[in-house]
C-alpha cells in the first residue's frame, strides 16, 4: 500500500484555497489546507472536503458529447476527443468565415488561470471575452476604479489585525474563504468588533457585536448617514482626508441632508444606533475594514453602496493601514519579473466589443466585460452578429436572470459549447460538451497572487482522470492545433510552465516543497503618509487618478453622464401579499454546481424559503409547510398579456423565522435542478432566477451589474400535496 501527496489548489469554489492532497493506491485519501499557508491552519471548508466525492461521482460528464436531438432534449452521441475537437474547430471556423472573427465569444468564472484560454481568443481575433462578474462583483470593481483608478484587488483585507470589521453584502462565515474566516476569527478573539448589515441574520450576524436588520434596498441610505455623521461630528481622519481626498467639500455638501434621523425612516434602523455605531468606527480607525462587498449584483444603486463604502474607508484612513486596506504588491514591486503571459503572443483585437464596453459604455473596464450585454447582443445582432459561444466552466442559465429568455437567445447561435466538469443547465442545452477533468485530476497554468507577500502558485494533478476527460490546457491546445494557432499547441504541462517562467530565474522544481514560490520574506505595507507629515515631501503614495488622490468626483463617470454623488431614491416596497426575492450563499454549496455532489447533497439536499414569522402568520403558514411561490412578471407587462397571465410558480418548504426582514423572502441560490442526469438534485428546492423575468433589462448603468434582487414574488400556503 503506497501513499503520496501533492500541493495543489482547490477548485470547489472561486476562492481556490491552497491544499495538500494525499493519495493512496491511486485514490484520494485525504485533503487538507496547505500547511505552509499559516492562515489556512490545515483546514478546508465542507466544499473542499467534498472534492473526493466529486471525483467519485459517476453522474458527472464522462466523455465528449455532440448533440443529436433538439437543444435541451438530452439526446447525445458519445464521441472521441479527436471528433469532438474537430467538430468544434470546424464549426468555429465556419462561423468566422461567414461572420468574421468577432462572431466568437467565450465567458468563464474568472480567476487566476485564464491567461491560456484568453490567449486563444486573442489568437482567433475576437474581443468578446466576458466573465461572470456582471452577476457578481462588477459594481465593486467599478466603484473602486471610479474613486482610486485602482481595481478592487489592489487592496488586501487585513482582517487579522483589524479592530472593527463591517460586513455589508458580504457573508464571510458562509461564503467561505478559509484564510479570511480564520483571520477574522482570530481578530474577534483579540477584541475586534464585528458589525453585520443585512436583511437576514446570517451566520456572520450570529458572531457580530452589532447586527442591523436593514430594510431591503436601503443600504445606500444607511451609508450616506454614516458619512454625514463622520463629517458633521468631525469623527473622520482629517490627516488622511487632507492628504488624500479630492472633492471633500462636494461630499460634505452632498451628505448634509442625509442625517441618521432621515435614514431611520428609510432603513428602519434607529438614528441613535447609527450614531453609536459611527462613534465605534471612529475610535477604531484606521484599523477598520468595511468590506465593499462580493456579490453586489443586487439593487439598481448597488454601485453607490460599494462606492460609499470605499469613501467611508477613506474617511477612516483605512487605505494603506495595517488592520485596514493595505495595498498589495506585485512581483515587480519586490524586484521580480512576472510570469510571461500567453496573451502577449497576440495583439489585442481592434474590433469593438459586442457588449459595448469601452466604446458605448466608456466608463466600464474592458477586461471582463458585461456578460448580460453580450447575451443581448446575441439576441439583437447589435452591433454585429455573435454566433459561436463557449461557456467555459460557466452556467449562465443558473447564474443570470430569466433562463427561458436566455434559451431563446441561444437558439440564434450556430454553435454553443460547454467546457465543464459537472452537469449544468447550460451544458444540457449545448451542442457540444467537452468534459473538463475535475481539479484533483488536472493541473493548471502557474498563477500569481498579488498580496502583502506576493508569490507564484501552481495546481498539481493528484491522480489520473477516471473518465475520458481532459485538463483545460489540453482542451485549448487541442482546439488551437486545429485552428492554426501553433504557439498555443503543447504536448505537456511542463513546457507550458517553462514558457511562463521565462526570465524569472525560477524553475518548476522550486514549487515542489510548498506548492508556491514566495517572492519576498516579509509582508510589505506601503506607506501613505510619512512620519514627517506636513512637510513638502510628506505624501509618499499616489493613487492612479489625475490628482493622485481619491477623487470623490470621477471625471470618467461624469463624462458618461453618470453622477459621482447620486441623490438617494427610496426603493420600491412590495405590494400586499408580495415580497422582495433575495438569495445568498451557504457554507455547504457553491451556487449550482455542488448540489448533486454525493457528500454535500447528504448535508443539504434542498433549499427552503425564509419568511418572517409575522408575515407567515398572516398567510397561515407554519414552519415546514409547503408554500407556492409565484413570480409577479415583468414590471412593465400588460396586465392582460399572456406573459402576465402565465406566471411561473414553484413549491418549496417554508422556514418561518423572525430573523428576516418582513418585506423579503430568502433562498440559498443554486437549487431547483431539472436535469435527468442529476438524480440526487432533481426537483429539489427552488431556482430563484426562474422568478426574474425581464431581469437582463434591469441593471445598474453606473456599475454595470444586473440587479438580481429587484424582483418580487407572491407567497401562499400550498394545497396539500
Amino acid at each position: 500500500m503506497t501513499q503520496d501527496f501533492v500541493y495543489s489548489i482547490c477548485g470547489m469554489c472561486t476562492v481556490r484555497c491552497p491544499i495538500q492532497v494525499f493519495t493512496k493506491n491511486g485514490q484520494i485519501d485525504f485533503i487538507k489546507g496547505n500547511p505552509y499557508v499559516p492562515s489556512m491552519k490545515g483546514a478546508v471548508c465542507p466544499r473542499g472536503a467534498a472534492g473526493k466525492a466529486l471525483i467519485n461521482d459517476y453522474e458527472r460528464p464522462q466523455t465528449p458529447l455532440i448533440r443529436t436531438g433538439e437543444r435541451g432534449e438530452g439526446k447525445w452521441r458519445k464521441v472521441s476527443w479527436d471528433e469532438a475537437l474537430d467538430y468544434t474547430a470546424h464549426k468555429l471556423n465556419a462561423i468566422r468565415k461567414k461572420y468574421g472573427d468577432r462572431a466568437i465569444a467565450l465567458t468563464d468564472r474568472g480567476g487566476p488561470f485564464r491567461d491560456f484560454h484568453r490567449a486563444f481568443l486573442r489568437g482567433i481575433g475576437t474581443p468578446n471575452y466576458c466573465n461572470h462578474d456582471s452577476s457578481c462583483a462588477r459594481n465593486v470593481q467599478h466603484a473602486a476604479l471610479s474613486l482610486t483608478g485602482m481595481d478592487r484587488k489592489s487592496v488586501k483585507y487585513d482582517l487579522k489585525a483589524a479592530r472593527h470589521v463591517v460586513l455589508q453584502t458580504r457573508n464571510i462565515f458562509e461564503a467561505i474563504n478559509v484564510q479570511e474566516v480564520n483571520d477574522l476569527t482570530d481578530a474577534l478573539e483579540s477584541g475586534c468588533k464585528l458589525t453585520v448589515i443585512d436583511i437576514r441574520a446570517n451566520i456572520s450576524a450570529t458572531k457580530a457585536s452589532r447586527y442591523f436588520q436593514i430594510r431591503p434596498g436601503t443600504d445606500y441610505a444607511f451609508n450616506l448617514a454614516v458619512i454625514h455623521e463622520l463629517i458633521n461630528k468631525k469623527l473622520y481622519n482629517k490627516e488622511f482626508a487632507d492628504a488624500y481626498i479630492e472633492g471633500f467639500g462636494e461630499l460634505e455638501a452632498f451628505v448634509k441632508q442625509y442625517t441618521p434621523q432621515w435614514a431611520e425612516s428609510e432603513t428602519g434602523i434607529p438614528a441613535s444606533h447609527i450614531s453609536e455605531f459611527v462613534q465605534e468606527l471612529s475610535s477604531a480607525q484606521p484599523a477598520v475594514i468595511w468590506h465593499p462587498g462580493w456579490m453586489t449584483a443586487r439593487y439598481k444603486d448597488s454601485f453607490y453602496v460599494s462606492r460609499t463604502i470605499y469613501i467611508i474607508n477613506a474617511l477612516l484612513g483605512s487605505y494603506g493601514a495595517k488592520g485596514g486596506l493595505p495595498f498589495v504588491s506585485k512581483p515587480a514591486d519586490v524586484g521580480n519579473k512576472g510570469l510571461k503571459e500567453f496573451m502577449s503572443l497576440y495583439p489585442k483585437p481592434k474590433e469593438k466589443r459586442a457588449d459595448g464596453v469601452g466604446w458605448k459604455y466608456p466608463h466600464f473596464e474592458e477586461g471582463p466585460g458585461l456578460a448580460h450585454l453580450l447575451f443581448k447582443a446575441m439576441e439583437t445582432d447589435d452591433p454585429y452578429p455573435v454566433k459561436g459561444y463557449i461557456a467555459y466552466r460557466h452556467d449562465p442559465l443558473m447564474g443570470f436572470p430569466d433562463p427561458e429568455r436566455m434559451k431563446k437567445i441561444w437558439d440564434r447561435l450556430d454553435l454553443l459549447v460547454s467546457v465543464t466538469f459537472s452537469w449544468s443547465d447550460t451544458a444540457w442545452y449545448s451542442d457540444v460538451v467537452l468534459p473538463l477533468s475535475p481539479y484533483l485530476e488536472r493541473e493548471s497554468i502557474i498563477a500569481t497572487k498579488n498580496s502583502l507577500k506576493p508569490h507564484f502558485f501552481v495546481r498539481q494533478r493528484a491522480l489520473e482522470p477516471r473518465y475520458d476527460t481532459k485538463a483545460d490546457w489540453e482542451i485549448v491546445s487541442g482546439l488551437a492545433k486545429r485552428m492554426n494557432l501553433p504557439d498555443l499547441v503543447f504536448d505537456n504541462i511542463e513546457d507550458i510552465w517553462k514558457f511562463q517562467l521565462t526570465d524569472t530565474g525560477i524553475t518548476i522544481e522550486d514549487f515542489k516543497k510548498t506548492g508556491m514560490v514566495q517572492l519576498t520574506d516579509k509582508a510589505i505595507y506601503k506607506e501613505l503618509i510619512s512620519k514627517n507629515f506636513g512637510s513638502a515631501d510628506s505624501v509618499s503614495f499616489k493613487f492612479k487618478t489625475d490628482s493622485g488622490k481619491i477623487e470623490i468626483i470621477s471625471k470618467k463617470w461624469e463624462a458618461a453622464g453618470i453622477p459621482s454623488l447620486k441623490p438617494y431614491i427610496s426603493p420600491q416596497s412590495p405590494q400586499k401579499g408580495q415580497f422582495r426575492l433575495t438569495f445568498g450563499r451557504c457554507a455547504v454549496h457553491t451556487q449550482g454546481h455542488t448540489v448533486n455532489n454525493p457528500m454535500l447533497f447528504e448535508v443539504m439536499p434542498e433549499n427552503v424559503l425564509w419568511i418572517n414569522n409575522n408575515a407567515a402568520e398572516r398567510l397561515d403558514i407554519n414552519d415546514g409547510d409547503y408554500v407556492k411561490v409565484t413570480e409577479t412578471g415583468c414590471p412593465d407587462a400588460n396586465q392582460n398579456s399572456e406573459e402576465h397571465l402565465n406566471k411561473h410558480f414553484e413549491l418549496i418548504k417554508a422556514k418561518v423565522t423572525d430573523t428576516i426582514h418582513p418585506e423579503a423572502v430568502f433562498v440559498v441560490h443554486g437549487f431547483g435542478h431539472k436535469l435527468p442526469v442529476e438524480s440526487r438534485a432533481f426537483g429539489k428546492g427552488l431556482a430563484d432566477n426562474n422568478f426574474m423575468r425581464c431581469g437582463m433589462d434591469i441593471w445598474d448603468p453606473a456599475g454595470g451589474a444586473v440587479a438580481l434582487q429587484e424582483h418580487f414574488v407572491s407567497v401562499e400556503k400550498a394545497e396539500e400535496l
